[in-house]
């Protein structure tokens, strides 16, 4: 099977060849190349050609044009800060909306003419034309808390949670309508699954998740898989108490950091979840020795049973030994009998 069939069938409830391998590389990446994370993250042919080199070194079967979260902000007019090899951040102080009267006057920006958003776009674009035959191409949208995050600071955001429940659901409803513009520009270029980013919701307490977080990542989930794409939802952290709710979004793929016990998620949500991760990105994957990370992605499978994809717990980071990196590859390739305990 190619890394295209392999994703495919697993998303349509077949057994695979093996498992898919789909990590987050993105400084990884650029270093995979020797460039700049600026240029990673301000020229999408500098993006595709590393996604389509590391991919292709490591047998990964998706290419993914996840770079950062400040691209809609930056394309609103928020503060971004940038950086030479990191990824430009938002600059809370500054936040756009630090000023709620604001939102009022916030506009919808054109995913197709704003430079940021439509520099993804094209990123999508080239990807399926280099890859797509061979490998599913992932674009990316920011989920309705970490957008609003962005966009209004993350302290004030929580707060808000308190003080302006109705403001907390505008913010949240502007930041659902402008991802489902940008997922579908990028459907269109053809992303065939598209990741969610929502790490803030992973700051929120059950309850709020529950009342006001979920209903708008099934908005944004329900609206994507309407236009034909697949969603994998990320939410980096402690999720282990959001659990019954991230399954009741509808993503096909949820990924699990390395806070999130496997585990009790299988338990969770059930056999037919697809779940990915756990594995620390860090201690283990960078810090570790190929055979350290073969011994975590075993138990992770053994955890998680068949219906499971190799990838760490978030963003394989710079640094990350080759030898490490094939090793998970690795186990992806030649671990598909291994039986949950």
């Amino acid at each position: 099977m190619t890394g295209r069939e392999r994703v495919e069938a697993l998303l349509r409830g077949e057994e695979p060849d093996r498992l898919p391998f789909m990590p987050i590389t993105m400084m990884r990446a650029a270093q995979h190349i020797g460039v700049r994370y600026r240029d990673y993250v301000t020229d999408y042919r500098v993006l595709a050609e590393a996604q389509v080199r590391i991919a292709e070194a490591f047998g990964i079967d998706h290419v993914s044009v996840i770079s950062d979260p400040a691209r809609e902000v930056s394309d609103l007019g928020g503060a971004v800060e940038w950086f030479d090899d990191q990824p430009p951040a938002v600059i809370e102080e500054r936040a756009l909306l630090a000023d709620k009267t604001r939102f009022r006057d916030l506009r919808l920006p054109d995913s197709h003419s704003s430079p940021r958003m439509s520099d993804r776009v094209e990123g999508v674009r080239l990807l399926r034309r280099r890859a797509g035959g061979e490998r599913i191409v992932e674009g990316w949208v920011e989920g309705p808390c970490a957008m609003s995050a962005d966009l209004r600071g993350v302290n004030r955001l929580m707060l808000d949670f308190f003080d302006d429940a109705d403001f907390v659901r505008e913010l949240f409803a502007f930041s659902v309508e402008m991802e489902l513009a940008t997922a579908r520009a990028q459907v269109e270029a053809g992303a065939d699954l598209i990741g969610v980013g929502d790490a803030a919701a992973s700051l929120v307490g059950p309850q709020f998740y529950m009342d006001f977080v979920l209903p708008e990542e099934r908005r944004l989930i329900d609206g994507i898989r309407h236009l034909g794409a697949c969603v994998r939802l990320h939410i980096c952290g402690r999720t282990r108490k959001l659990y019954r709710g991230m399954v009741q979004t509808g993503a096909e793929i949820i990924d699990l950091d390395s806070l999130a016990p496997l585990r009790e998620a299988r338990d969770e949500m059930g056999p037919g979840q697809i779940l990915l991760g756990n594995v620390n990105p860090v201690r283990i994957v960078r810090d570790g020795t190929p055979e350290s990370v073969i011994a975590a992605f075993a138990e992770c499978h053994r955890d998680a049973g068949p219906r499971y994809i190799v990838g760490a717990g978030c963003e394989i980071p710079p640094g990350t030994p080759d030898a490490n990196l094939d090793a998970a590859g690795g186990y992806a390739r030649g671990s598909h009998t291994i039986e949950r305990k």
